[in-house]
């Protein structure tokens, strides 16, 4: 990826979008961390913790754009790789707590010693090593995505056949994970964290910087995802989108793009997970259910499918509605409110919020020349009706 081609890439909303949260990404945690408590404009640490969540959540939201905007390929299952990613972070923030457990027992997490667990087991060794947590946040749900997508693209499983064994995977997971004996912390899951790297999770600083952090995430992964799109890559990708028989007479393997595209989906969404979990500070098999992935593919579609910017504001919208209306009367009909907003904008923004706005803007830049063109004809004194005359 040259700095050539992610130039190339950017328009001038993914400029703007891409200021936008380079501007957050440090406005924010200088006002929480150098203005005085009380003032104005100093951001409090819980908004600091909660647009940070919604930054993770937009950082997902790109991953499923990618593939269900630009390939056709709709997963109902995204949240179980954003779900791996937070429990490969959550077992290294594990490992660090050490002997300041419940129970003090140096190797073995609390849930462990409760449960009677006479040794840790060989799949949690290595976490105790950011790196290697780090590389897992990558290889878990890349390899997966890998291995589900060999097998259902080299079947040429496609549609609503895909999203539902997508969410048939997403499904078992979580009934996997749920189990006291697969060594996850079961239904609890893994919490009480104290350390990433060395510093305290609750402390000011160390939430700023994972802010900041998430934001920096958010922009790369964006920049990857322009890059892939407006190459030659992605206009194959498009292709499979639009006519995936097309595509393949014309002699592409377009089960090894999608793969490809698949994968790569995949290991964003991990990342948006590992990021979460130290600023929520839980990760469990919640984070497994089916609708949770139901509600990031609405997320895509309020803001606007195939456009990554919309996705990614999507995913905030959507989350600060969620927020705002589950604190107070109307918390218990959210799941209405939300159903009744995915109705609404598929008939009325078939193409969502951003979609909806570059399609008018086009056409409104598609008529400025044509009206500059008239006038500036009219005050020569050529008319359509004079050219016609001179003509005969």
């Amino acid at each position: 990826m040259t700095p050539h081609m992610l130039t190339r890439s950017l328009d001038r909303s993914a400029t703007i979008f891409l200021l936008v949260v380079a501007a957050l990404g440090v406005l924010i945690p200088l006002s929480n961390l150098l203005l005085p408590a009380g003032s104005f404009l100093q951001v409090p640490t819980y908004l600091v913790a909660l647009w940070g969540k919604y930054v993770c959540y937009a950082i997902l939201a790109l991953a499923i754009d990618l593939i269900w905007g630009y390939c056709g390929i709709l997963s109902l299952g995204h949240g179980a790789f954003f779900a791996l990613g937070g429990y490969a972070m959550g077992m290294y923030l594990m490992r660090q707590i050490g002997t300041r457990g419940v129970y003090g027992n140096p190797i073995l997490p609390d849930f462990m010693v409760f449960l009677n667990y006479s040794k840790l087991p060989w799949y949690w060794y290595g976490f105790d090593m950011f790196w290697f947590a780090a590389l897992m946040v990558l290889v878990v749900p890349g390899l997966l995505a890998f291995c589900f997508g060999w097998l259902a693209f080299r079947s040429r499983v496609t549609g609503v056949y895909l999203s539902i064994i997508t969410q048939a995977m997403t499904y078992a997971l979580l009934l996997a994970f749920f189990r006291n004996d697969f060594g996850f912390g079961g239904n609890n899951g893994l919490t009480d964290f104290k350390d990433i790297l060395g510093f305290n999770v609750q402390a000011e600083g160390t939430r700023a910087a994972l802010f900041a952090l998430s934001c920096l995430a958010l922009i790369l992964g964006f920049l990857i995802c322009r890059a892939i799109v407006s190459s030659k890559l992605g206009k194959v990708l498009i292709a499979v989108r639009d006519a995936e028989s097309r595509t393949r007479f014309l002699g592409y393997r377009v089960e090894s793009y999608k793969l490809f595209v698949f994968t790569v989906s995949a290991c964003m969404a991990g990342v948006a997970g590992a990021l979460y979990v130290p600023q929520v500070g839980i990760i469990n098999p919640s984070e497994f259910a089916p609708g949770n992935s139901i509600e990031a593919v609405i997320w895509v579609a309020v803001g606007g499918r195939g456009t990554l910017v919309g996705a990614a504001l999507g995913a905030v919208v959507v989350n600060y509605a969620k927020t705002f209306f589950t604190s107070g009367m109307l918390a218990p009909y959210w799941l209405f409110m939300l159903g009744a907003l995915f109705i609404l904008v598929t008939l009325l923004l078939p193409k969502g919020i951003v979609g909806t706005f570059n399609a008018w803007w086009d056409s409104s830049n598609e008529k400025r020349p044509a009206a500059t063109t008239a006038s500036a004809a009219a005050e020569d004194g050529v008319t359509e009706t004079k050219m016609a005359e001179e003509a005969q």
